[in-house]
């Protein structure tokens, strides 16, 4: 019986070097263990589109933007790109972000009428000098990068909008309005780490509002070297600890995704008291080995995983 053991590209290298110089290579402390993506929410379809650009060569940088892009052209979803639930004056307005293994990134904030955000957002990275572009001078770049325009504002939407009015009442929900955003984390074959943020925001936020997840550090951060972070949520609490940038530098320190995310969600709630009883926030990290975690303050968040195992959604484990 014969078994094929595959190998990563650097142990190869370091394996040629080895016979070469009549040495014998450095083991590797980190164990490569295959393309995976993971993404906030139960977004199999997206994790799906991910997957399916790591298994076809691509890089980490395009699967994230890839399963991002599915999730903001489901209409039906009223939470990223076209049909997302608007402001309180009927605007649908997106955010998004995205950072490559390079440590490059690349944002938008506050755009109106076009539907990917996320691939706005690597324009921006890839083709400006500038890493965010905000409200009309990000729509006007897009649509000088030939993104058409569009009504985001689908009648569900519209229709949902309209009612709210009627008591404008305005308390966000936990797991429900909070369920606003896709982050999603990539490693690719190289072992390169990715990842992008995208979302209509908060549904009847005040017109203007940001939240976290085009703010890199905040909602998003990736460091080649150590591993990536991405956030869903309350997005003003998430900004006011920097917390995706907090779980790669906890990394970086030792510890754990599962750790990292832990040690951030528990100092928003240290942060906010009482007040965290009424907002969610969740986490989702991966690090250099493959190794991913999550967490959030309250029941009901959970992680999609695709790697060569299958695709698998995962409640995540929480504070409360």
């Amino acid at each position: 019986m014969t078994f094929s053991i595959p190998f990563h590209p650097r142990l190869i290298v370091l394996s040629l070097l080895s016979t070469l110089l009549g040495c014998q290579p450095k083991v590797e402390e980190v164990a490569f263990k295959g393309p995976i993506v993971i993404g906030t929410w139960n977004v199999p379809e997206a994790t799906t589109e991910a997957y399916k650009a790591l298994s076809s060569g691509g890089t980490a940088i395009d699967a994230v933007e890839a399963g991002c892009r599915l999730e903001e052209a489901n209409e039906k979803g009223q939470s990223i790109g076209k049909g997302g639930l608007p402001d309180r004056d009927g605007e649908v307005t997106l955010d998004a972000c995205i950072m490559d293994s390079h440590g490059n990134s690349g944002a938008v904030v506050y755009l109106k009428g076009i539907v990917h955000a996320v691939s706005v957002a690597r324009k921006v990275m890839e083709e400006t000098p500038h890493v965010m572009l905000a409200g009309e001078g990000a729509k006007r770049f897009a649509i000088e990068q030939g993104f058409p325009v569009e009504n985001l504002l689908t009648e569900k939407s519209k229709a949902d909008w309209e009612k709210w009015k009627e008591t404008s009442l305005y308390k966000p929900i936990i797991n429900i309005e909070n369920h606003d955003t896709i982050g999603m984390l990539a490693m690719d074959e190289n072992g390169d780490l990715s990842g992008a943020c995208t979302t209509s925001g908060l549904a009847y936020k005040m017109a203007g509002r940001i939240g976290d997840s085009p703010i890199i550090g905040a909602g998003l951060y990736v460091d080649n070297k150590v591993g990536a972070a991405t956030a869903t949520g309350l997005g003003e609490e998430i900004v006011k600890n920097v917390g995706s940038f907090l779980i790669v530098e906890l990394m970086r320190q030792g510890k754990s995704p599962q750790e990292a995310c832990e040690i951030a969600v528990q100092r928003i709630v240290d942060r906010a008291g009482d007040k965290a009883k009424d907002f969610q926030v969740g986490f989702i990290a991966l690090n250099k080995k493959g190794e991913y975690g999550s967490y959030s303050i309250h029941k009901g968040f959970s992680i999609t995983k695709h790697d060569t195992s299958g695709n698998e959604n995962i409640p995540s484990p929480s504070y409360n």
